[in-house]
């Protein structure tokens, strides 16, 4: 990248897991960075503050709920250029569908797939101006597969597949390019209610024989944001060969 003129990137999600290695993956590659979490922002801030000083670029944290449109509002209402936005905002539900609430469903979708909908819908007229904008959805493999005790997880993932495929055509005319990276099982908080005996048995089922990083899934992250433009509408999934 040219860092005489760096682009700027905002990654949802960012203070832990998946979203603090991307946000440490395009800080090391030049990018100037907009960071949000739900809850930790001081845990955010004290990122943010490291990546300043590593790397000398511009590094915003903001404390704002990926679903909840007026918190999304409210952050687009700081942000004037943008060429990369990464939707890595994401929460699970484990546990039997007749045991979930209305108001669960409702937040794992909020979280997961309308968020999608909230910051593209902000993003892409800044991206229509420059014509150009590289936009990254973090999605599953749930989300093409579907997994047993995780059905509004799993159909919130498959939206975001078939959300990043519509508006990849809707965009291409206009050079932005909307891809999505469904990852596998990551060594991630997520995952951190596995007990040794589940991950065990997990990581029987993955021909890679063990977990992926989140490092692993930032730098992908970043690859698809600095590929080719005809790169566009794809799910990529990253998953040691599970499926």
């Amino acid at each position: 990248m040219n860092t005489s003129h760096p682009k700027t990137a905002l990654i949802t999600g960012a203070s832990r897991g998946i979203g603090r290695a991307t946000a440490e993956a395009f800080a090391a590659a030049g990018y100037h960075l907009i960071l949000t979490c739900s809850h930790s922002l001081p845990d955010l801030e004290i990122l943010a503050e490291q990546l300043r000083t590593q790397y000398g670029l511009s590094c915003r944290a903001f404390q704002a709920d990926a679903g909840d449109p007026s918190d999304m509002a409210r952050l687009f209402e700081t942000i004037d250029d943008l060429d990369v936005l990464v939707n890595n905002a994401g929460i699970s539900h484990i546990g039997l569908l007749a045991d979930m609430t209305v108001k669960q469903w409702r937040r794992v979708l909020a979280v997961n797939l309308d968020s999608c909908f909230y910051t593209c819908r902000a993003a892409v007229p800044l991206m229509l101006k420059k014509h150009s904008g590289r936009i990254i959805n973090v999605s599953s493999a749930w989300g093409a597969r579907g997994a047993s005790m995780e059905v509004a997880y799993s159909a919130s993932k498959g939206g975001v597949n078939a959300f990043t495929r519509a508006l990849a055509k809707e965009l291409a005319p206009s050079n932005i390019q909307v891809n999505a990276v469904a990852c596998g099982a990551i060594d991630t908080d997520m995952n951190s209610s596995l007990s040794a005996e589940d991950l065990d048995a997990l990581k029987a089922e993955i021909p890679a024989d063990r977990l992926g990083s989140p490092r692993e899934a930032a730098q992908l992250i970043l690859q698809v944001a600095q590929a080719p433009g005809y790169l566009t509408g794809q799910i990529i999934t990253l998953d040691g060969g599970w499926y």
